[in-house]
């Protein structure tokens, strides 16, 4: 299959980074603000969970409200219940996925819930959102296998994705949150989820623990999967995982493979490394990534246009 002319890039560093390292609401303000004149449209900006378990996400209902507002911009979030989900409501959040865990061990380590008590709970959202002006999805963490469990493949998804489609919930996160799969893994377990919903209601987000990260990404758009989720300077961790790296895809790094392809995202490579390098500077956040520090192909691969390479 062609790989498509454009893709979306999520950013999820303003919630992955800042979970993990707390910093001041004025610092993630920054941060967006640099992101979105580097011409990210699309983030995961923050948590409504609560504050005494994820306290440099406290400030989220005030990130929404001070974030710079342009056309095009879609702010999303995560949630662990209806409380949340409501909060999340309140504050004019686009898309707010709840955070349910194939991992049964990390489910109870960090919400205190089994996996089948956390899908009741997201029918109680359903419920809730059916009224809301909200796209209710939901991730599944740990989709590939981990944080130390064995790899899981797409037959072991399909149970989990039919009591989600009972629920009413289509829209899926799948996350790779150890950085277990290599293509052949991303593709088994991707065409799986692609029997249940459509490509558009699809986001795959890959943790680069184990530098397999930038290998999934041109499978998934073969796929037809036309948002991924990435993190400024491959940064992010986990309260819930100490001493694990638990970084995203590094952002500026998707950009340039994908505009080396032939893909558009509409993102100016060049502004997204002096944000890239600002995060890593001005907060102390350990950043990841190689264009960063080797600088770019040079081309007009720097900025959002593709080149015209025949793939």
């Amino acid at each position: 299959m062609p790989l498509p002319d454009t893709v979306r890039i999520r950013e999820i560093a303003p919630r992955l980074t800042f979970q993990n390292h707390t910093v001041p609401t004025e610092v993630k303000i920054e941060l967006v603000r640099r992101l979105v004149d580097a011409g990210v449209r699309a983030f995961e900006l923050s948590s409504f969970v609560r504050p005494d378990l994820i306290p440099g996400l406290a400030d989220a209902a005030e990130v929404f409200a001070r974030v710079p507002r342009v056309p095009g911009l879609s702010l999303g979030c995560c949630v662990g219940n209806t409380r949340g989900l409501a909060r999340a409501v309140d504050a004019g959040a686009d898309t707010a996925s709840f955070l349910l865990s194939a991992d049964e061990e990390f489910a109870r380590a960090n919400t205190g819930r089994s996996t089948n008590d956390s899908l009741r709970e997201l029918e109680r959202m359903a419920a809730f959102a059916a009224d809301q002006d909200v796209v209710l999805g939901t991730y599944v963490i740990f989709a590939w296998g981990g944080p130390t469990g064995p790899a899981r493949g797409g037959e072991e998804l399909q149970p989990l994705a039919r009591r989600l489609l009972d629920i009413g919930v289509d829209h899926w996160i799948l996350a790779d949150s150890s950085g277990y799969a290599a293509p052949p893994q991303i593709r088994e377990l991707v065409t799986a989820a692609l029997a249940h919903v459509p490509p558009g209601n699809l986001t795959v987000q890959i943790h680069d623990d184990r530098g397999m990260g930038l290998a999934a990404l041109l499978p998934l758009l073969e796929l037809g999967v036309h948002t991924i989720d990435t993190s400024l300077a491959g940064s992010g961790g986990h309260p819930a995982m100490p001493g694990s790296h638990g970084g995203g895809m590094c952002t500026e790094d998707a950009v340039q493979l994908l505009h080396l392809s032939g893909v558009d995202t509409g993102i100016d490579l060049s502004g997204l490394i002096d944000a890239a390098n600002w995060l890593a500077g001005e907060v102390g956040v350990p950043g990841r990534g190689f264009v960063r520090q080797t600088g770019c192909v040079p081309s007009t691969a720097r900025t959002g246009t593709p080149l015209a390479f025949t793939w």
